[in-house]
């Protein structure tokens, strides 16, 4: 049921002020979850005990919306510690991304999608993440794992990479579109292309629900119906719209057959790896379902409260 505006604004406000008393959200993963649920660490493997093991992929539940839009999960300085942090090996003369600097041009707002991004000149890779993330209401943890799930520009960068960062506009089946090449160019169309996916979620094949998902671009490799429990996962495989298979989940490294698809088991397996469980909720309770786009949609544009 839809909220009326003034119980929605009062509801948000609500929630701003429970959220203000909970860890910031630059805290690590372990340290939220214990935080928003008042478990110490001496209890916690009591938790562990009566709570079911969740199994390590789960095609219907990559993400949860909560991880997926959260803007502010990571500063510019913090991205740009964790990228410093990492083990790079360029391919050829291209920097490691910790050190990629571009002037980045002036972007026009768009409507239910992105907010405008001021033009700058020769800047690091780590503030245009941000700066995207928080124009498009996408996680920068999203955009690092994307980066490094597309084109392994965290750890071995080329040219070749920076141009197709995201695989944006790269389907597997016809040549990439040129017109979308560029590190930023990248970026913000995949951020983008989130954005409309949720701005408008039956445009699109994938959505919250029974889906019918292939296990490979090859359509003979097969397909299973996947109960797709979000938006935020949703978006994922209307981006990569494969699963992997059984084989390729019980051997996540590799090698792959002729019917393996990697690329969403990648994403969960690298988001894990760097960040903790992308299916965790930081304050279980206190989001109302449009903050987190239940169904696709946000929350309604709220106006002045009437006197």
């Amino acid at each position: 049921m839809r909220l009326p505006r003034r119980r929605l604004a009062a509801a948000v406000l609500a929630t701003a002020a429970a959220l203000a008393t909970l860890p910031a959200v630059g805290a690590g993963p372990a340290e939220d979850a214990r935080a928003a649920t008042g478990t110490t660490a001496t209890g916690a493997a009591a938790t562990r005990a009566a709570t079911p093991a969740r199994p390590a992929f789960d095609p219907g539940d990559i993400i949860s919306d909560d991880s997926f839009y959260n803007p502010y999960a990571m500063t510019a300085g913090q991205v740009q510690r964790f990228l410093d942090s990492r083990a790079c090996t360029p391919k050829d003369a291209s920097p490691c991304l910790a050190d990629f600097r571009m002037d980045v041009p002036r972007t026009p707002a768009s409507a239910e999608r992105c907010a405008a991004i001021p033009a700058r000149t020769n800047e690091r890779a780590s503030s245009i993440i941000v700066r995207i993330a928080q124009a498009c209401t996408i996680s920068p943890r999203v955009l690092l794992v994307l980066l490094q799930k597309e084109q392994s520009l965290l750890t071995t960068p080329s040219a070749s990479g920076y141009q197709k960062a995201t695989g944006y506009a790269c389907p597997d089946t016809a040549a990439c579109d040129t017109r979308y090449f560029g590190f930023f160019n990248q970026l913000y169309r995949a951020a983008w292309q989130f954005r409309e996916y949720t701005a408008h979620p039956s445009d699109w094949r994938y959505r919250v629900g029974t889906n019918r998902i292939q296990y490979h671009p090859d359509a003979t490799c097969g397909a299973s119906t996947v109960t797709v429990v979000n938006q935020a996962t949703a978006n994922l495989y209307n981006y990569t719209p494969y699963q992997p298979d059984k084989q390729t989940v019980a051997h996540p490294t590799g090698p792959g057959d002729a019917c393996s698809a990697f690329g969403n088991l990648n994403f969960s397996r690298l988001y894990t790896s760097w960040f903790g469980d992308p299916r965790s909720v930081r304050y279980p309770g206190l989001q109302l379902p449009c903050l987190i786009y239940t169904g696709g949609w946000g929350c309604a544009p709220l106006r002045p409260f009437e006197s």
